[in-house]
């Protein structure tokens, strides 16, 4: 962009592989006083980047005019990538859903009152799932139909939700200070409870993986900072007999082996063989600052090696 332009602050929302091997991703904003016309803020960025090649190009520059695209997910078959934007004027609070086509390059719906926070993508059907807030009113997408989104009967906590399991399933997880584990029947719709997915005083939980048998969810609470008060966990929970248990603790491990404090995650994958769990942090090396915090200020990766023991 010729200079004084915008550009987007950083990448925020999921990173997917569509099925013709590119990766799909958008862009949010940095300060919240770059987003206006002084500098020619037409909207955020839908990318894609060849793996390969690494090649990266601009999909498409403000599908929703003015509009950061924090949240998103793709539909790898169908080519459809749906996003939650927030407004680039941080006085307007409205959010909005849509659905941009990429094959055609155009926005099939945008809508008002979208996903504050993630969306529930069911491959099978190719349906999205998404609400407003934690318990505010259900929304599906179909892209069957090609109607814009309706309301659906049920609530459910949606901060992060899984990959659709074999056997018809996505696991969720609602948002800080509740951080309750929720099942979603792809197949019917039926949504249940499974209890609160906190081991210590964290509940805030940003990233959730599902094995690929189905029975086993991964994740560490603590996610924005605070997660090593608990000792930074990486969480097993038994969908069968919902019951939690911590496979791993990694501070102060990593600390007094590296010098590491992980803080916090939004990022984590299963393998699909189910014998690792790959987490990338937000963490610190520097120690504690001169307000005596820990700030963030080193990404690193781990991998976590499931024991045998605790596979199905």
């Amino acid at each position: 962009m010729p200079e004084g332009n915008y550009v987007p602050g950083k990448i925020h929302s999921r990173i997917d592989r569509g099925r013709d091997g590119w990766l799909y991703f958008s862009t949010h904003r940095g300060s919240t006083r770059v987003t206006i016309d002084k500098y020619h803020y037409k909207g955020d960025w839908i990318l894609r980047h060849h793996p390969s090649s690494g090649k990266t190009e601009i999909v498409s520059r403000g599908p929703v005019p003015k509009h950061c695209i924090p949240t998103s997910v793709l539909d790898p078959d169908r080519m459809i990538f749906y996003g939650g934007t927030a407004s680039g004027d941080f006085r307007d609070k409205s959010v909005t859903f849509f659905a941009y086509d990429i094959k055609a390059k155009k926005v099939l719906h945008s809508v008002a009152d979208g996903p504050y926070r993630y969306m529930i993508f069911v491959r099978s059907t190719g349906r999205v799932y998404y609400v407003n807030r934690d318990g505010g009113p259900l929304m599906r997408y179909d892209p069957a139909t090609g109607k814009p989104p309706t309301k659906i009967k049920g609530t459910i906590g949606l901060r992060s939700a899984t990959q659709e399991t074999a056997d018809g399933f996505v696991y969720t997880v609602s948002t800080r200070g509740d951080g309750s584990l929720w099942r979603f029947n792809t197949r019917t719709e039926e949504i249940t409870n499974l209890g609160p997915a906190a081991v210590g005083g964290e509940t805030y939980i940003t990233s959730i993986d599902v094995d690929p048998s189905g029975r086993y969810l991964y994740y560490s609470p603590g996610a924005h900072g605070g997660g090593q008060r608990d000792g930074s966990p990486v969480v097993q929970f038994d969908v069968k007999t919902r019951k939690k248990k911590v496979i791993a603790f990694l501070h102060p491990f990593l600390r007094d082996k590296y010098g590491y404090v992980p803080l916090g995650t939004f990022g984590s994958a299963v393998d699909p063989k189910g014998d690792k769990v790959y987490i990338t942090w937000n963490g610190n090396r520097a120690g504690v600052d001169r307000r005596g915090r820990l700030a963030f200020d080193t990404c690193a990766l781990t991998v976590i090696h499931v024991p045998a023991s605790e596979r199905p």
